[in-house]
């Protein structure tokens, strides 16, 4: 098959959506390139993030990347020593544009940090509820049900994916791994599609010694595979802003070798006319390279 490769876009901040995302826009839209774009619709609690300071590798993570320059010191006070924004009531009409322009739009989440820091301390009834507030904003802000979702920090359980089922959606890429499958998690099988993302993400590889700036563009492209989907997140607040000059050089390089961009959305159409085909996986949570904490992926 040809190499196919999809843009998962997370948004996952107020200035991310503000500043990154019609960046981003203009830069895929002038290259003809489609994507997939995936907000938070509730308050930016990015502040509170603080608290992962205690988790294994955070700190390493934090002084290569550059998270403070990256992110902005007003962002990072979000939820804490500033009033949490609230994504979709201050953009709604910013998020219409980007859908209206052609992109596909899902949700990222409501609550960013809650989501990722939070999910597996709340009860299936919790779950629900968070998840019922994102999917409410995104109807109110686009006018029909969200189809699909890419869960915050990748942190995804039973009762996220029951919940997913329960909203009907047509697919998720709540995981890092490699071909798509249907999830099974504690014996039970998910009906909702799992699109994994199968790149490393700029964060994962920034400020490292093998991979400095001028070394990301050849090592992305030599990832590439022709024997199944590939999937690459970026972030509004990275590829959108101080690393757009990077992003415009990676999307340069990747229409030279004559990839072909398709929305995630093509990728589930594309899957799901083979349903049979799709295999069940287990999905666990572990550590990857270069990310704190753990994150949903699954068994080989």
């Amino acid at each position: 098959m040809a190499l196919q490769l999809a843009l998962k876009i997370d948004v996952d901040t107020d200035r991310g959506t503000s500043e990154g995302v019609p960046a981003l826009v203009s830069l895929l839209a002038g290259c003809g390139i489609p994507a997939t774009f995936l907000f938070s619709l509730g308050p930016d609690n990015t502040g509170k993030a603080i608290r992962r300071v205690f988790r294994p590798g955070f700190f390493k993570k934090v002084s290569r990347t550059g998270v403070v320059q990256m992110y902005g010191v007003r962002t990072l006070l979000n939820g804490t020593l500033l009033p949490a924004p609230h994504i979709g009531r201050r953009h709604h009409d910013l998020m219409r544009e980007v859908h209206d322009k052609g992109f596909e739009a899902g949700i990222h989440c409501h609550d960013h940090y809650h989501w990722q820091d939070h999910l597996f301390d709340m009860s299936l009834e919790e779950v629900r509820d968070e998840f019922g507030r994102a999917r409410a904003e995104f109807e109110r802000i686009f006018g029909f049900a969200a189809r699909t979702a890419g869960a915050a920090g990748w942190q995804a359980s039973a009762a996220s994916k029951q919940v997913y089922d329960e909203a009907g959606l047509r697919y998720a890429s709540d995981c890092r791994g490699g071909t798509p499958f249907f999830p099974r998690i504690d014996g039970k099988v998910f009906r909702t599609l799992e699109i994994p993302t199968t790149l490393p993400t700029l964060d994962e590889l920034l400020g490292r010694p093998e991979f400095p700036d001028d070394a990301m563009v050849p090592h992305y492209l030599g990832l590439l595979r022709d024997d199944r989907p590939n999937v690459f997140t970026l972030h509004a607040e990275i590829e959108g802003m101080s690393k757009l000059p990077l992003f415009r050089c990676l999307l340069r390089e990747w229409l030279a070798r004559g990839v072909t961009f398709v929305t995630m959305e093509t990728l589930a159409d594309q899957i799901l006319a083979r349903r049979e085909e799709v295999p069940v996986r287990d999905m666990e949570m572990a550590e990857i390279d270069g990310r704190s904490g753990t994150v949903a992926t699954h068994a080989a």
